[in-house]
């Protein structure tokens, strides 16, 4: 522990669902950021708070943990800050405990844990208003006294929420409390602890009660989860559409300035052939990514995840599944990589396995852009029915062959595993509230920057990469053809070509699925490049999708998004299964069977197009 009486750094803990991260983001802004502990692949947080004396007070979001007795890598690590044996880690000088003032029963149990530990602590209520509004009255002063430690109430949601919480950390730091008997009941300390110092109406909020019976209903629950989703896919065109005509205004206008300033020569085709028109192919989808990004933490906020992963639990039960797959794979929808993380809260290694074997079928942000480029291309911009837009209707056919997918191979490695025993699914359904709008403007802005800072970084490296291969060596004097087909990615696009043709990839395609390995969207971006530079002045001048509705048949546009749903087009994706499973064997297996599955869809797909419209 340090010695200084002044306050350095603190740490939040609690159980998942207290609003822990609300108030992390409402404390620090965007003071904060992001990382990896070292050697595992727990997310840490780290950010600043400014107290009202302008001092700043280092703090860290440490994962959410219900209980200390660890059973996954979240609840070790979370211990072992606490404990302080992390290597590199400073002890917390304090653990700010926060707990749902309207969970109390089952939040409470985890604090006894916590004041075992011998640590200064102070009890966080939070959401208050919530259990104001309920009738909930609590005596925090005799609940103070009770436990040993301070006890403060916030609302993380708002504004002057976090005032106490504030003039606490202003003061000096309580001695550590009073430590628990080793021999104590925990659930019957907490009930005398509820006796003593809450006063509680209802065990349950009416509120949330009535709205359970329509959102858990066993079929308008699920009718209305899928209008949610379709909702939200049709909104990723509709609502990203004008974004992205001002994005490419101004990326087209870039292109044509710097052209416009230089002579013809190998700096003018990497400006403006390489940099310019493939990070510019890409960032032009960050409005869509947004979006989806946008509609799930909102439904992340508004407590309403674990309802549906409830609702989805017999169905993927059935399928070879847990419902706390539902989770990880809603967040596989973002990316792959932390959704393949997030399994860890997935008690049972079979389900979890088996989750991490199918989070990649999940369409992730970085297939969006490729989606999106040749739905644009080659499905009419109509409504149909009189209400859906058809481009949404083609992106919500994609995300559905995928989620398909996944439960169709659950359902396999279920029928071929031998063992064939059944875990029974508990999960905290939290009560309803209204999302903290600066915790989806923080989580909005960091998923900006991630993607950004993959725009700036790796795909800007590979598109100058594949500019470099597209353009050297020169062509001879009496070259025939585009210069590109002459240089080592031509060489190489036609060099894998036979093996893709039965699929109607071309070599310029070809070109594209390589760099694509370490990111899906630098896809898009590395055919820009290609076009860019076997295109005449006129073709270049156009928009990539009008490039290649031009030379593309709607079976090999068709053909190629069936390859996007399954192939293992991630590097990153890979990495992360080996991390958290340990096993180069299933990386491997991984690996095969989805370029398999990629590679005969599309085979179908293509053959069964050209067939029935030649």
């Amino acid at each position: 522990m340090s010695q200084s009486t002044v306050l350095q750094q603190v740490a939040l803990v609690g159980s998942p669902n207290c609003g822990k991260t609300s108030l992390f983001n409402h404390l620090t802004g965007t003071r904060q950021k992001v990382a990896n502990y070292a050697g595992v692949t727990v997310e840490r947080k780290e950010g600043r708070v400014l107290l009202p004396s302008g001092r700043a007070v280092r703090i860290l979001d440490l994962p959410g943990a219900y209980s200390l007795d660890a059973t996954s890598p979240d609840e070790a690590i979370t211990r072992a800050i606490c404990l302080g044996e992390v290597a590199g880690e400073q002890i917390p000088d304090l653990l700010l405990c926060v707990v749902d003032a309207t969970n109390l029963r089952l939040h409470l149990r985890f604090v006894l844990e916590v004041q075992r530990l011998g640590r200064p602590m102070v009890l966080v209520l939070n959401m208050m208003d919530d259990a104001e509004r309920r009738g909930i009255v609590i005596d925090q002063a005799k609940l103070s006294a009770l436990l040993g430690v301070p006890v403060v109430s916030t609302i993380a949601v708002k504004s002057t929420g976090v005032q106490h919480l504030l003039g606490q950390l202003e003061q000096a730091i309580p001695a550590p409390p009073p430590p628990p008997p080793a021999d104590q009941d925990l659930h019957q300390r907490v009930r005398a602890l509820l006796a003593a110092a809450v006063t509680m109406p209802t065990m349950t909020d009416r509120r949330d009660d009535a709205i359970d019976r329509v959102m858990l209903h066993p079929v308008f629950g699920l009718a209305l989860l899928a209008a949610i989703l379709f909702f939200i896919f049709q909104a990723v065109f509709a609502w990203a559409e004008p974004f992205m005509a001002g994005i490419e205004g101004l990326i087209g206008g870039l292109g044509e300035l710097v052209g416009n300033q230089l002579n013809d020569g190998l700096l003018k085709s990497l400006l403006v052939d390489g940099i310019i028109a493939g990070v510019g192919g890409v960032l032009v989808f960050l409005p869509q990514i947004l979006i989806l990004f946008f509609f799930i933490l909102v439904l992340e906020e508004s407590g309403y995840l674990p309802r549906a992963a409830f609702l989805l639990d017999r169905l993927m039960f059935k399928s070879g599944l847990s419902g706390r797959a539902f989770i990880p794979l809603l967040s596989s929808f973002a990316c792959a990589v932390p959704g393949i993380m997030a399994t860890r809260s997935i008690n049972d290694p079979r389900d979890r396995l088996t989750t991490i074997m199918v989070a990649p079928l999940m369409t992730c942000s970085a297939r969006l852009p490729v989606y999106a480029l040749l739905i644009a291309a080659f499905i009419p911009d109509q409504t149909v029915a009189g209400v859906f837009n058809l481009q949404g209707v083609v992106l919500f056919a994609l995300y559905f062959g995928g989620i398909a997918s996944a439960l169709i191979i659950a359902l396999l490695m279920k029928y071929f595993r031998k063992d064939k025993s059944e875990h029974a699914l508990l999960l905290e359904l939290p009560s309803y509230r209204i999302p903290s709008w600066r915790s989806i403007a923080i989580g909005l802005y960091e998923r900006a920057m991630i993607f950004l800072k993959r725009v700036g970084g790796i795909i800007f490296a590979l598109t100058v990469l594949l500019w470099f291969l597209a353009t050297f060596p020169a062509p001879p004097e009496n070259a025939t053809l585009p210069a590109i087909d002459y240089s080592y990615a031509g060489q190489l696009g036609h060099l894998m070509e036979p093996l893709f043709a039965p699929i109607g990839f071309g070599w310029q395609i070809c070109i594209a699925l390589i760099p694509a390995m370490a990111a899906r969207e630098v896809a898009v971006a590395a055919l820009a490049t290609v076009y860019a530079l076997s295109g005449s002045e006129e073709e270049v001048s156009s928009l990539l999708a009008t490039v290649i509705a031009d030379q593309w048949s709607l079976a090999t546009a068709l053909s190629m998004l069936v390859w996007f749903v399954f192939a293992p087009q991630c590097i990153s994706t890979l990495a992360t299964v080996k991390r958290e499973t340990g096993s180069w064997r299933t990386v491997g297996v991984m690996t095969v069977y989805l370029f398999g599955l990629a590679y005969g869809a599309a085979l179908i797909t293509y053959q069964l197009t050209v067939a029935l419209t030649s």
